[in-house]
């Protein structure tokens, strides 16, 4: 019996609080090609079968993004592509996209979403006009997931609200409905549980049924990861960041999302915040130390491959 694909962890697990290892089941974690190439293989950090967004930064080639879909494919795991709409020129340049990721890599999954710019490159400004076009299913995407925003956004919200952001997502949830392909929300990361689980409330309250793959920042300096939380319109749980930076003695110290993730663990363990899927990483402190924090913390093992 012969066994591929599986590398044994070099060292035991550190112990983690409970109930983080089924919150790590199946994680996700997200790279842009200019984080993958620091990567020899990602054999040696990943379980097999892991998903892996691929960011698609404006400016970036698609040569590129193809490139890391097809290497991470060939390696064994599963790429999902951002699609950003205000990136994206057009329809001919939409389809050749889909085309380019089925073709060269067999993508069959996609995180479709605005995209960061404020100026759109070309008809499209937001995530339901990709949708529209009919392309992910025509071709026959098998999984396409949608932003969300636990704490709001404001460049869709600028009351600080969410109305704008609930209705879009009641959207997507009725196309979502239509659709051949599984949906679910990827969210922005957060660093405190308790605006995470009132949010997740209030999607089940308003029928909003797709699962969440809730963000959460991997383990970083401190400094990163407030720089990084301001960029991106990190709400109140921000909080929780400054409130540490207030303690000279942590500042340099690297910060771990062990206090979020048990506080979820314990919440879904009483029943709480049962739309909540997956945890999906934001490696802001680099792809090794996030994915050994994922794997002592109970993260899904390497499944070992037999043949006989």
């Amino acid at each position: 019996m012969a066994l591929l694909n599986f590398r044994p962890k070099e060292a035991p697990a550190a112990p983690h609080a409970p109930g983080i290892d089924t919150l790590l089941e199946d994680f996700s974690i997200e790279v842009m090609p200019r984080t993958a190439e620091k990567i020899e293989d990602f054999r040696d950090h990943l379980p097999q079968g892991t998903r892996v967004y691929i960011a698609h930064i404006d400016g970036t080639e698609i040569d590129d993004m193809v490139a890391t879909a097809r290497r991470l494919r060939d390696e064994g795991f599963e790429p999902m592509p951002h699609f950003p709409a205000r990136s994206i020129a057009g329809p001919a340049t939409l389809a050749d996209m889909v085309r380019r990721y089925q073709a060269e890599a067999g993508v069959t999954q996609g995180l479709i979403l605005a995209g960061g710019i404020a100026t759109p490159r070309g008809e499209y400004h937001s995530s339901m006009q990709l949708l529209e076009t009919g392309f992910f299913d025509d071709a026959g995407f098998t999984r396409i997931h949608v932003a969300g925003h636990p704490e709001g956004n404001r460049d869709i919200d600028p009351d600080g609200g969410d109305a704008e952001v609930m209705a879009a997502l009641k959207w997507k949830q009725d196309f979502a409905n239509r659709s051949d392909a599984e949906f679910a929300i990827a969210t922005q990361f957060a660093f405190e549980a308790g605006p995470v689980l009132a949010w997740a409330d209030r999607l089940a309250a308003a029928g909003i049924t797709m699962p969440v793959h809730l963000g959460i920042a991997g383990p970083a300096k401190l400094q990163t990861l407030i720089k990084f939380a301001i960029a991106c319109g990190v709400g109140p749980s921000l909080s929780v960041l400054q409130k540490r930076a207030r303690d000279v003695s942590k500042l340099l110290l690297p910060f771990e999302p062990v206090d979020v993730l048990s506080d979820l663990a314990a919440a879904k363990a009483e029943g709480r915040g049962r739309n909540i899927e997956r945890i999906h990483f934001f490696p802001l402190g680099g792809i090794k130390t996030n994915a050994a924090f994922a794997a002592d913390h109970g993260g899904r093992a390497p499944a070992p491959v037999a043949l006989a």
